[in-house]
């Protein structure tokens, strides 16, 4: 009984002139190509669909091939494709580790807020840094490797953006409601935190949904429309939270400091703070102007037509 030919999942693609083969195989021993008239040949040893074994195609074009491009041929690389098979897969896998840890972060504050406030009333905002902090913490801590991921190319995300919304929502976590307990029972801080975890718990799980090639339209859409009121109005709950720390950080004189002789100045920290909340709102700018331009590319308008 005569060998059975195996044939390798052959993979092409044309523009302009050019055209693209890739053949799935790994580890690649001895590969045989060459083109006589019309026909590229191919014979190699290598794994495939079939386990590891020689697979063989011949293909056949609609013209004779030139002479120069059969010298080009000489010239191909052989890649390991299962290395870049591998390193995709590990890394499509931390993302996803990545955004799910964070939306399971983001879910629960955002369920135990809902459910506290349905449960007491206003007297749930009075103590929501105590209740969900820690969480919030640790979210936000974690974050920072949002920020890096973008820097190193991980996602294709831009880092300025990231970078602002790090630092901001951090600035306020860490100096605004952390280290001043008489700002950690204020409402304020209950929007803040829900208006944060409201964003979230759309935005993880569409880049989960990416991960793995999946494209769910409805959560698609919140991703890319609930950020237009909530952005603003999280900037706002911020901006109120600042203001309200101002008196606070005068009155017990925390981080401010007086300048060396011969100036003698004492500056205050509710300065910076007064200069926080005009980049705070250029932060908005930059980022709400990211974000429209994101949706325009998913949601554009489609061009009419010219009669």
């Amino acid at each position: 009984m005569e060998n059975q030919v195996l044939t390798p999942h052959v993979y092409w693609a044309q523009r302009h002139r050019e055209l693209y083969l890739r053949v799935e195989l790994s580890d690649v021993q001895n590969p045989a190509i060459s083109i006589t008239e019309n026909v590229l040949h191919f014979k190699a040893q290598g794994h495939g669909a079939k386990g590891d074994n020689v697979y063989e195609f011949h293909l056949e074009f609609l013209d004779l091939v030139k002479p120069e491009e059969e010298e080009r041929l000489n010239k191909l690389r052989l890649e390991s494709q299962g290395s870049l098979e591998t390193l995709i897969s590990l890394r499509k896998g931390y993302l996803f580790m990545y955004n799910l840890v964070q939306f399971l972060g983001f879910s629960w504050i955002f369920v135990n807020l809902t459910v506290r406030f349905f449960i007491l009333g206003k007297e749930s905002f009075y103590d929501t840094f105590h209740t969900v902090a820690d969480i919030m913490y640790f979210c936000q801590m974690l974050a920072v490797v949002e920020t890096i991921n973008a820097a190193i190319g991980v996602i294709k995300s831009p880092v300025i953006p990231c970078l602002i919304q790090l630092l901001g929502r951090n600035f306020i976590l860490f100096i605004i409601f952390g280290t001043m307990e008489e700002m950690q029972n204020k409402a304020v801080v209950f929007f803040v935190f829900y208006l944060w975890s409201s964003i979230e718990i759309f935005r993880y799980p569409f880049y989960m949904l990416c991960c793995i090639d999946m494209d769910w339209k409805v959560l698609t859409w919140l991703r890319y429309t609930v950020w237009i009121p909530i952005y603003p109005l999280g900037c706002l709950a911020e901006a109120v939270a600042v203001i309200q720390s101002i008196p606070i950080f005068n009155e017990t004189g925390r981080f401010s400091f007086t300048l060396p002789y011969p100036v003698k100045i004492k500056v205050r920290f509710s300065f910076f703070l007064q200069i926080y909340l005009i980049m705070l709102f250029l932060g908005l700018y930059i980022n709400f102007r990211h974000l429209y331009k994101q949706r325009r590319r998913r949601y554009g308008q489609k061009k009419k037509k010219t009669h």
